[in-house]
């Protein structure tokens, strides 16, 4: 429950609204919003290894909206005839509803990174 709590007060609390509307424009956004979200972690194990793992991956997840692929390599899977350039905004199709991709991105986004912090910090 601890990580879930860090996750959230990291991915929600801590980041700023430059963190927030940069990351994906701006490596020094990306990497001080990474910094700010994976120190708490330390307190849960103070590994190097497992801190560098959350810090490295939540830096790359979030510069380059890498939910996105996954999603979309998911909707691909069953819809072979899918085509990126109808895909790119959220992994999801332009046709579908924008709260409901931003909202089904961001549960990506959330996963991936707690399945990262969850595999970092039991194995690292």
């Amino acid at each position: 429950m601890i990580q879930l709590i860090l996750h959230l007060i990291g991915d929600y609390i801590t980041q700023t609204d430059w963190m927030a509307n940069n990351k994906t424009k701006n490596s020094l956004a990306a990497g001080s919003h990474a910094i700010v979200y994976s120190l708490p972690f330390l307190i849960l194990k103070p590994s190097i290894e497992a801190f560098s793992v959350i810090l490295i991956t939540h830096f790359f997840i979030d510069r380059f909206r890498l939910a996105r692929f996954v999603v979309y390599a998911k909707n691909w899977i069953t819809q072979p005839s899918l085509k990126w350039a109808d895909c790119e905004g959220t992994g999801y199709h332009k046709d579908t509803p924008p709260w409901l991709a931003v909202w089904l991105m961001i549960a990506a986004d959330n996963t991936l990174h707690l399945t990262i912090n969850y595999a970092a910090l039991s194995f690292l």
